[in-house]
């Protein structure tokens, strides 16, 4: 299958990071994360920016999904331009210069009761 599906720019409107975790790690670390798949013949290049409730937005954090790849990216392991906190609200906008397709996904594990949530995103252009 070389053919490219998706949109150039996605939104995940809810991020959230819980404090802490309960299990094993790194197995059942509370965390969010942004599956990309990137079905065409061409490299994404994916810029992640964070936007928050009381403070001007973070980012780009880059990415590079190879052609004909999937990438699960963890909202917990971007650090650069800085970590986004725990206990903390955000939203995320993903663009990219080839067509993907994004999913967001969350563990939450303050309980032993595990909770997982995933959902597409928002495609946008």
């Amino acid at each position: 299958m070389n053919q490219s599906i998706g949109r150039t720019c996605w939104a995940i409107a809810e991020g959230y990071i819980p404090p802490y975790s309960n299990g094993p790690e790194p197995q059942f670390i509370s965390h969010e994360t942004v599956c990309i798949l990137n079905a065409g013949v061409k490299d994404a290049h994916v810029e992640i920016t964070i936007y928050y409730s009381d403070k001007d937005p973070v980012g780009p954090y880059l990415v590079t999904v190879p052609a004909q790849r999937t990438k699960h990216i963890r909202f917990n392991n971007l650090t650069d331009p800085e970590p986004i906190p725990h206990d903390t609200d955000f939203a995320s906008v993903i663009t990219s210069d080839v067509p993907i397709v994004v999913q967001h996904t969350r563990l939450d594990s303050r309980q032993a009761e595990n909770a997982l949530l995933s959902t597409m995103a928002f495609p946008g252009n």
